[in-house]
């Protein structure tokens, strides 16, 4: 517990020094901002004076070489030069397209009004001009740089966090993996003591029957503890028949069902090749039909219906129980979750591994209904 909450603590202090890191990055850029759009309006009131002394000089005595000087350096900021009644005197820095039309000028101006407030400035009495200009190049870089530098520290964490799910489930499936493994192995003990004491039984004259169910159900404890070992290993797949392989898993389940249970069968008469392991395909079936009679509490219609469709082979395994709410169609894989009162929440969880991971297909919920019933969906691909 101590452990969490350390671990808890330090993830709270990490995120919190990445907002403030993240914080005072925007707010220095926004003060680069504020800065460069300060001197660009004090080089426009500079360039309105030196309009204005233009405009006033007298030609033939005065020196205007440094007005002349200041209007000409102006090579990147956008302007348009009006009267009092907006009308356009003059304009610098304006593309050509916009200049040669005058209906695009005036929204030209109109845009660059909105960006910065004009500068009004009184050549003479009868002569006063407003001085709109617009944002140069670097400020409108300026303006994208905190959405550019936004989504670079947002692919960062998406960076971050990818490897940290990553490395979460890598532990997780090693930890599924080697509880599976050591589940088998403690299974194959016992295991080849009881086939020693079959062997025996069969010698003692026991009733055959008896014998018979005996073995039955010992070749079942070897079938599982042959799952478990393939977990976390990379199983060898088979290219089989599926209807066949469904068939045969059906027909072990049906004399173990509740006879409350009525199970109906849609198979197709065609053959159909997938390249699955038949050991962990018979455990994806019979978690599917757990599941569904759970749900019914062990009274209900179970349908199993197996389609082809297009390159894939769909299955449908259909119940009459409790249903699922929505919110729930995806949660129901986790590992951990479930709605019973006993359990662990593993089987759909190491369902849509076998599904997913070894066999290459998909699993989901295809339609569910609370007090109605629920059809899950699997898919494998045709080999």
């Amino acid at each position: 517990m101590k452990f969490t909450t350390n671990h808890t603590a330090t993830r709270g202090l990490l995120l919190g020094l990445s907002l403030l890191v993240v914080s005072l990055i925007l707010w220095n850029t926004y003060q680069f901002f504020q800065v460069f759009k300060q001197e660009e309006r004090l080089k426009m009131e500079l360039w309105a004076k030196a309009q204005t002394t233009i405009e006033n000089a007298d030609l033939e005595t005065e020196d205007i070489d440094l007005p002349l000087e200041i209007i000409k350096n102006n090579t990147s900021i956008p302007l348009v030069l009006t009267n009092e009644n907006k009308e356009i005197l003059n304009y610098s820095n304006v593309a050509p397209e916009v200049a040669q039309d005058s209906l695009q000028l005036q929204k030209f101006l109109k845009k660059i009004s909105a960006e910065n407030p004009p500068i009004r400035f009184v050549v003479s009495e009868q002569n006063v001009q407003y001085l709109y200009y617009g944002n140069s190049p670097l400020i409108q870089k300026l303006k994208y740089y905190p959405i550019a530098l936004l989504s670079i520290i947002l692919l960062f964490i998406l960076l971050i966090y990818n490897y940290y799910n990553t490395t979460k489930i890598a532990g997780q499936n090693r930890l599924w993996a080697g509880m599976a493994k050591e589940t088998a192995h403690q299974i194959g003990t016992p295991l080849s003591s009881l086939i020693g004491w079959l062997e025996i039984l069969k010698q003692e004259n026991i009733e055959a029957s008896t014998v018979e169910e005996i073995e039955k159900d010992i070749t079942r404890l070897q079938v599982i503890a042959d799952r478990f070992s393939k977990i976390g290993s990379e199983p060898t797949l088979e290219k089989i028949d599926l209807v066949a392989s469904t068939k045969e898993t059906i027909d072990y389940l049906q004399p173990r069902l509740s006879k409350q249970v009525q199970l109906i069968t849609n198979f197709p008469n065609e053959t159909l090749w997938v390249a699955i392991n038949p050991a962990l395909h018979s455990w994806t079936m019979e978690n599917l039909y757990k599941n569904a009679v759970d749900a019914m509490r062990g009274k209900g219609t179970l349908q199993v219906d197996v389609h082809l469709q297009e390159k894939m082979v769909q299955i449908f395994v259909s119940d009459t129980g409790k249903g699922i709410p929505k919110n729930q169609f995806k949660q129901i894989f986790d590992p951990g979750f479930t709605t019973k009162k006993r359990g662990w929440g593993l089987g759909l969880s190491l369902t849509k591994r076998i599904v997913e991971t070894y066999h290459k297909g998909k699993i989901r919920v295809y339609q569910s209904e609370v007090n109605k019933g629920t059809t899950m969906l699997l898919e494998l691909p045709l080999a």
